[in-house]
């Protein structure tokens, strides 16, 4: 049996799959998912400089060119381009000209699997385990610092990555622990009774409870809409603890201990300059980015917003290309929001002691984890035993949760402002005594 295939039924083949429209929503997906990647760095670095002026009761750059100095991330993007790239002479060569590569992979490979929208978004989005993934790729930045470091040939750097390694693995465990609650509450509100889901679009399809009332207007604004069931009502202790363990990821006040220019000159990052140093820059900028956008699908919602849900639903090229630019849309606005609260805390917070961070990520952060995930198990078994519906579960578990924000907030308030007392007690102390 002659099993070849004709060259001409083969061509016809590749031709017909490339003038598709999956092949078409292909290429939009990932166009449109790079310049979002390339493009959000220099977005949040011009944002980073001109936010922290006004809340410093400053001008901010102006002088570049452009209104309110925009272009000043062109001219950042020019220097670091065209910038001498310096090789220290006993470094490790090929270690250090991997480090920013292995950095950067996971931030670039984190977006195959976070939609933008219902349209835009890559092949990758299907997968059932995208949250676990992510999290993975989020493990591979420590080798990357730790590369850096140690290639370097720097004792500033060396020690830099050292703590960079040590911050980083200790706020991996709780920033896990923290969605495990999520992923307990889809397994109960799932149809399947006891399968839960760590897929971004499932997850975000369980935040929305709307059922059609054929009034067009509520319809409209309503349809994939819900606000009062997602996620972050029902575990905002969660929410609170994942973004903090976020700032400490990626290395961002006042958890910036690895790159503090005061003590370290710039941690793992001394001895680079131009493109390789612009890689790190945009890999912590894209963790802020992939932090933000994992903090909207886990407990805003994602994309959902009023009229996404209704134009989609209408199977029109018109209407459905309008409803995928609102819930791209959307989906931005609550990930910059959510990068706005990086800038703040950066703007408001000192920088901690290496004790105040390793001491707050393993008593303060893992217990409260570690409680959370029993305390909604227990719940769970309590009201099912009794025979009450999910939405009872669900009230009890909110309310434990606000309750345990004003505790959580309180506790930290009390324990910072304890440590600082000591430190100044012991800084006194040490204070030569005056010659009389």
């Amino acid at each position: 049996m002659n099993t070849d295939v004709p060259i001409a039924d083969l061509g016809s083949e590749i031709l017909h799959g490339v003038i598709s429209w999956d092949f078409l929503q292909f290429m939009i997906a990932l166009i449109v998912t790079l310049l979002f990647v390339l493009t959000s760095a220099a977005l949040l670095s011009f944002l980073d400089r001109k936010i922290m002026a006004l809340m410093q009761d400053r001008i901010g750059p102006i002088h570049t060119g452009g209104p309110w100095g925009v272009l000043q991330a062109v001219a950042d993007i020019g220097k670091l381009l065209l910038k001498e790239q310096v090789i220290v002479t006993a470094s490790d060569k090929i270690t250090y000209l991997l480090a920013p590569c292995i950095f950067i992979a996971p931030v670039i490979g984190s977006f195959a699997v976070l939609p933008l929208s219902p349209y835009i978004s890559l092949p990758g989005t299907a997968l059932a385990t995208g949250l676990v993934f992510v999290v993975a790729l989020s493990s591979i930045d420590v080798v990357g610092v730790f590369m850096a470091g140690w290639s370097s040939n720097n004792k500033y750097a060396m020690i830099g990555s050292i703590r960079g390694i040590a911050q980083m693995i200790s706020y991996e465990l709780p920033l896990l622990l923290s969605l495990v609650g999520i992923v307990m509450l889809t397994s109960i509100l799932s149809s399947q009774a006891g399968v839960g889901t760590i897929a971004f679009r499932d997850i975000m399809t369980l935040q929305d409870t709307w059922q059609a009332t054929h009034i067009p207007v509520l319809d409209c604004i309503f349809q994939g809409f819900t606000p009062w069931s997602w996620f972050v009502l029902i575990q905002p202790l969660m929410l609170i603890i994942y973004y903090t363990c976020g700032l400490a990821e990626t290395n961002r006040s006042p958890f910036d201990l690895a790159e503090a220019e005061s003590e370290l000159v710039a941690g793992h990052l001394t001895e680079y300059s131009g493109v390789r140093w612009a890689m790190f820059f945009l890999g912590e900028y894209g963790n802020m980015t992939i932090v933000s956008a994992i903090v909207c699908f886990l407990f805003l919602g994602g994309w959902s917003g009023p009229g996404v849900g209704y134009l989609i639903g209408l199977h029109s090229l018109l209407w459905g290309g309008v409803g995928n630019l609102l819930a791209l849309g959307y989906l931005l606005m609550k990930i910059y929001l959510l990068c706005f609260v990086f800038v703040w805390v950066r703007a408001t917070l000192p920088r901690l002691r290496q004790d105040q961070l390793m001491r707050f990520a393993w008593l303060v952060l893992m217990p409260v984890t570690l409680g959370n995930i029993v305390v909604t198990g227990l719940v769970y078994l309590i009201v099912n035993a009794i025979g009450l519906p999910n939405v009872v579960f669900l009230i009890i578990v909110a309310a434990m949760n606000w309750i345990a924000v004003y505790g959580f907030v309180k506790l930290t308030w009390r324990s910072t402002h304890r440590n600082t007392h000591r430190a100044q007690r012991m800084a006194i102390r040490a204070q030569p005594l005056p010659f009389v």
